[in-house]
């Protein structure tokens, strides 16, 4: 008998601004963040109303973990202390490790239209925090998507798509965590059942439409996260249509400290990183 995924909780998020007063939700993040473990916060940003976003995010630091950030529509231009210059647009992925620390800003790219998107953030294994920063900046064309054998359009960001018919390596693979990152568009009456490792931590997060999760007895709705347990296979069917994220990966199993935009794993090593931002430290 086929064992699927139990989901272990279904939440909303909470809107909240972030940057210089960008209008957001934040789908999970915070206190009982181990939960989450290797992930560390989910953020979905999506209006029409320049207002919202239009101040954006100015140059600001981050230390211990990687920022993924999935752009749906809308551009916004990225730019860090190491030079690098980005243009992200609707379909690509911005990857950005800030291990040691990285100082960056994200600012809109437009004056008035839809921006859209999500931002991820993943955490690093305390072997790796400390090591150099670095950034990759995926246009659309560069992130591959396939068409499943039932309908079913998937954007592969990280990791690999294989469903048993089709397999599909991500635009990123990432050692320790191993992530798996889709975008699955799911049309009425298609299922999906892409291929997880046992042991990775599994997030499904609906954000258009209701999808229905095999072994669950009631439907994720729009706008809401469920969080499976770490055995078993993961079947969707969406009976109306959905678009939804999955994201997975392999705890980490560390202690989690987090200060704001410094993720560490002790109380010392925050404090560190707080004298290094202070005395223009951070990134050397």
């Amino acid at each position: 008998m086929t064992q699927f995924r139990k989901v272990l909780a279904i939440q909303a998020g909470q809107p909240t601004s972030d940057g210089a007063g960008v209008r957001l939700t934040r789908v999970f993040g915070g206190p009982g963040v181990e939960l989450f473990d290797p992930f560390l916060m989910l953020d979905e940003f999506g209006s029409d109303k320049p207002d919202d976003y239009i101040a954006g995010f100015p140059a600001h630091p981050h230390r211990g973990f990687e920022t993924v950030t999935y752009m749906i529509e809308g551009r916004m231009r990225h730019e860090d202390h190491l030079g690098n210059v980005g243009l992200l647009q609707g379909g690509g992925v911005q990857w950005m490790t800030a291990a040691r620390g990285i100082i960056h800003s994200e600012m809109p790219e437009q004056e008035e239209g839809v921006m859209r998107g999500f931002q991820l953030w993943l955490n690093l294994p305390g072997k790796t925090k400390l090591e150099p920063a670095s950034y990759q900046d995926i246009q659309p064309e560069n992130v591959p998507r396939l068409t499943t054998q039932a309908g079913v359009d998937v954007t592969v960001m990280a990791g690999q798509f294989d469903d048993g018919q089709v397999q599909q390596a991500g635009a990123v693979q990432r050692p320790d965590t191993e992530p798996f990152y889709f975008d699955l568009h799911i049309p009425a009456g298609a299922s999906i059942s892409p291929r997880i490792p046992d042991g990775h931590r599994v997030l499904l997060y609906v954000y258009e439409g209701s999808a229905e999760l095999a072994g669950h007895p009631q439907a994720i709705d729009t706008s809401r996260l469920a969080r499976l347990s770490e055995q078993g296979e993961v079947q969707l069917h969406s009976a109306s249509g959905a678009k939804v994220l999955l994201i997975a990966g392999k705890p980490l199993g560390e202690p989690i400290v987090q200060y704001g935009p410094f993720v560490m794993n002790t109380r010392e090593e925050i404090e560190q990183a707080l004298r290094d931002f202070r005395d223009d430290k951070l990134t050397a």
